[in-house]
């Protein structure tokens, strides 16, 4: 049978294990980040069914705060694997608080705020195409081929100074995908794979996170209560 104590311990050592490894898909950056990069992977879906072999990858980096705008440089690789191909049309995420504009050079130089990502994600707060289209889809024959790699940078504006900035939501777009049957194009969602700024804990590890410390509460509780001595009278 579990004690009190035992049953601390094992909340507390679950908390501990579980919360060590995670990350949610969302990374908080300020000006002690300057310099640090965080890298992503994503799979690859249309309406809803992931297609195997469609893969890509990304690395941001914090290049600079200047006023109002966060500089970054960024990476993005195709690593879809044969028999299927691809490019990489476009890649997005969400901002918080709000940018009010973006600016973008490189591979990637046409940026989009508020608008639509593809294939059910819906409402993105910016993303970067190959081309200078309204869609974050992207367009034309640009993009990142297979087993390439795309670079530049860019910037993100607010309206006033950010002390603070969460990325989250990450995703990417795939066009001219041969190999797949009839799915001609796909996106793609991110999962942090390293981070140098502040990962944003999942809920899930915060309750078991608060259940850790419930154990420890209880642990103590038990320690600090006083104990009764019973004495045995003899005739």
């Amino acid at each position: 049978m579990l004690t009190c104590r035992n049953l601390a311990m094992a909340f507390a050592g679950a908390a501990i294990l579980a919360a060590t490894p995670a990350w949610a898909d969302a990374i908080t950056l300020d000006s002690g980040d300057i310099g640090q990069t965080f890298s992503l992977t994503y799979n690859g879906f249309s309406d809803g069914t992931t297609v195997d072999g469609l893969t890509g990858s990304t690395s941001f980096k914090l290049t600079g705060i200047d006023g109002n705008t966060y500089n970054f440089d960024y990476s993005v690789t195709n690593t879809t694997s044969a028999p299927l191909t691809s490019r990489i049309s476009s890649f997005a995420f969400n901002t918080n608080p709000d940018i009010t504009s973006a600016t973008s050079t490189g591979a990637y130089a046409y940026p989009t705020v508020s608008s639509s990502y593809p294939n059910g994600i819906g409402s993105v707060d910016v993303c970067f195409k190959d081309a200078a289209t309204g869609a974050c889809s992207g367009g034309g024959s640009g993009g990142i081929a297979q087993n390439q790699t795309g670079t530049g940078s860019f910037s993100l504006n607010f309206s006033q100074p950010v002390s603070s900035l969460t990325l989250s939501d990450f995703y990417i777009r795939y066009q001219s995908i041969t190999g797949a049957g009839n799915i001609s194009s796909a996106s793609g969602s991110g999962t942090m794979t390293s981070t140098g700024g502040t990962p944003v804990p999942e809920p899930g590890m915060l309750g078991l996170f608060g259940l850790g410390l419930i154990g420890i509460a209880l642990m103590r509780r038990r320690r600090a209560a006083p104990q009764v001595r019973t004495r045995v009278a003899y005739a």
